[in-house]
């Protein structure tokens, strides 16, 4: 059984967030995978940048399911820290 096969159903997610999950779960597996010391600069920027966009939606789908954190302001999707 792979890792996917065993996760218990997340619940009530829609299809679009469940799919925004996968796809974080997609990249950093991909991101696991990768020989950094191989990459060059800029792939490992590259390698950030998705990690950091997959975390940020990652976080907006919490958000969508828990409601904002009240000590954390939310941020638009489109800005980037």
């Amino acid at each position: 059984m792979t890792d996917e096969q065993s996760r218990p159903n997340p619940g009530p997610l829609t299809e679009s967030q469940r799919t925004r999950l996968e796809f974080a779960h997609r990249d950093l597996e991909e991101a696991r995978t990768e020989d950094l010391a191989q990459l060059p600069p800029a792939g490992l920027v590259q390698l950030v940048e998705r990690l950091r966009m997959r975390l940020h939606d990652t976080l907006a789908v919490v958000d969508e399911i828990s409601g904002p954190s009240p000590r954390i302001p939310s941020r638009q999707h489109d800005e980037h820290p």
